[in-house]
């Protein structure tokens, strides 16, 4: 007898973001892939990134989750699926309410995440 658990997909968690009421959910949500994505095997990993994830409704998390896909996979040295390109944003987002972070996201974030225009500082990626 199995115990069913499957890992979280990012297009998963496009819904579950989409389903959530508050940003502090949905970034809990986010922690949450980010954990179990790093407990599982690269050959794991890999599937868990490919499908596009449906579109969220919010520019900015459709931004967050191609960046995601895109600093995932470049750590791997794979290229990033063809859906990526097109989830940028064309005002940059700082998800961080404090100065002082916002400030260290600017000097932090992960290329793939400058490059849709998400700035989150790698601290953050891997404190979650």
């Amino acid at each position: 007898m199995g115990t069913g658990y499957e890992p979280m997909t990012l297009a998963a968690l496009a819904a579950h973001i989409v389903a959530a009421d508050t940003d502090q959910t949905r970034w809990k949500l986010v922690w949450e892939f980010l954990e179990e994505y790093r407990w599982e095997p690269a050959t794991t990993r890999v599937g868990l990134l490919q499908d596009e994830p449906g579109q969220t409704g919010d520019l900015r998390w459709d931004a967050l989750l191609a960046a995601l896909a895109e600093h995932l996979l470049a750590q791997m040295d794979l290229a990033p699926p063809d859906w990526v390109e097109t989830r940028v944003l064309r005002r940059a987002w700082f998800p961080a309410e404090l100065a002082i972070h916002r400030a260290d996201a600017l000097a932090w974030a992960p290329a793939a995440f400058r490059k849709h225009g998400v700035y989150l500082s790698v601290h953050d990626l891997t404190a979650a």
